[in-house]
């Protein structure tokens, strides 16, 4: 309970000589803490050490934080570490509470300790090279209701750290989230398999250096280097399948990450990827995108529009509505294809509907065979005034669209038309 209840540790306003406010002005580096009564800097440098052991849990004055968009934003967080024979724990207190392990992604690359945590549109990051040799893998953990993280570290050698490490680029930094810019790791190819004559299920293993967990709504980028040329291309994972949560996981949840990619013979970057080897490697960015989890909120009615591919944002959003929603009376999913072979996971959504009576899904076809005998055609106002209906007339609903640039423009257009507000629509774009 009391390590629940820790927030941070009480210090006095520290006072800066001028070279030293200077200095930390440029290296953006703070922080020490007290490990056996005996206080630690997180600099590596001696010359200082008196003046920086002043600087407690990360934190520097205001006019010192990042860059001046930052004090618009949220308060800016702090962080402190602690060490004991065989581990070290960077404890970040973000002064939030809607922080979860989504938040966090985390990766050590040779002497490098890298830590992003996004807080609402802002990015903070802590980026040391670390003094001491850690070991590969790591674990994170989050206290949600004081938005405090801890990331624990495993010395490969019992020896006590004098200090953390040093301070690398943008390290303690708050910063707007469209700033940051992508970062990637490699990613390692464990399986493919079809779905239909054109997709497949890639899944991607994480290195066991990183943690990363992609949340509901947002996508990744893939990067190839194709003939000498950096490709990138964005992807938004989904489950294993739909049914993925109601049973034993075969591959421990958080270090797999799912993709459904249609496979183009003549495009540039898909036959790449789809000539990758069990055991290669593709590079993966951080989460990107402005999908909210709010959006959920108090939600009744979820309307989901989606054409070919642009079904894969839609799996997490289905299987995220129906497991933890309670508000949710219905959710109706009109998912657009050229046949009958294209379909994605149909079985699998056929059976979710019987299952699931909130749910219903509909499939419309432009080149349905003769003994097609559902919808066809295109995205219309006909086919939309009859699918987008309330269950009561004061639901609050959301109407979420994916797919080619000129079904979503069309989807769009069309929505307003039927006089639904922006705040009820969200269009999955990248």
């Amino acid at each position: 309970m009391l390590k629940e209840c820790l927030v941070g540790r009480m210090a006095v306003k520290p006072a800066f000589p001028k070279v030293i406010h200077s200095r930390f002005q440029n290296e953006k580096c703070h922080g020490h803490t007290f490990v056996s009564h005996l206080p630690f800097s997180l600099l590596c440098t001696d010359a200082d050490y008196h003046e920086e052991k002043r600087l407690l849990n990360g934190m520097l004055p205001k006019s010192q934080v990042t860059d001046p968009l930052a004090k618009e934003g949220p308060s800016s967080p702090s962080y402190d570490w602690f060490q004991t024979d065989a581990l070290v724990t960077i404890v970040i207190y973000t002064k939030q509470k809607d922080i979860n392990l989504d938040s966090v992604i985390a990766d050590h690359r040779d002497d490098s300790f890298r830590a992003e945590t996004v807080i609402k549109d802002y990015s903070y990051l802590i980026h040391i090279a670390l003094s001491h040799e850690i070991q590969e893998d790591f674990s994170v953990r989050v206290v949600e209701n004081v938005g405090k993280i801890e990331i624990v570290l495993k010395k490969k050698e019992n020896t006590s750290w004098k200090c953390l490490g040093h301070p690398l680029e943008n390290h303690n930094s708050l910063i707007p989230k469209k700033d940051t810019g992508l970062y990637y790791r490699k990613c390692q190819l464990i399986s493919k398999e079809d779905v239909t004559h054109d997709t497949k299920l890639f899944c991607l293993m994480l290195p066991p250096s990183t943690h990363l967990q992609v949340p509901t709504g947002l996508h990744v980028y893939f990067k190839l280097t194709i003939t000498g040329t950096e490709i990138v291309k964005p992807y938004t994972p989904v489950s294993d399948s739909l049914f993925s949560e109601f049973k034993e996981p075969v591959l421990p949840n958080n270090k797999y990450i799912y993709f459904l990619i249609k496979i183009y013979p003549a495009g540039l970057f898909t036959p790449e990827l789809d000539h990758l080897q069990i055991g290669d490697y593709v590079s993966v960015s951080n989460p990107e995108g402005n999908f909210k989890i709010s959006q959920f909120q108090d939600l009744e009615d979820l309307f989901l529009l989606a054409a070919g591919t642009g079904f894969t944002p839609m799996v997490k959003v289905l299987s995220y509505a129906l497991t933890n929603i309670p508000s949710l009376r219905k959710v109706k999913l009109m998912f657009f294809n050229k046949t009958e072979d294209d379909i994605i996971w149909r079985s699998q959504l056929e059976k979710l509907a019987f299952k699931d009576k909130r749910f219903d899904v509909e499939f419309v076809l432009s080149v349905p065979t003769s003994e097609w005998n559902s919808k066809r055609g295109y995205i219309s106002p006909a086919l939309l005034s009859e699918f987008l209906k309330r269950s009561l007339d004061t639901s609050k609903v959301l109407i979420c669209i994916c797919g080619p640039m000129p079904f979503t423009e069309q989807g769009m257009k069309l929505l307003h038309d039927l006089n639904f507000s922006k705040d009820e629509i969200h269009s999955f774009t990248a």
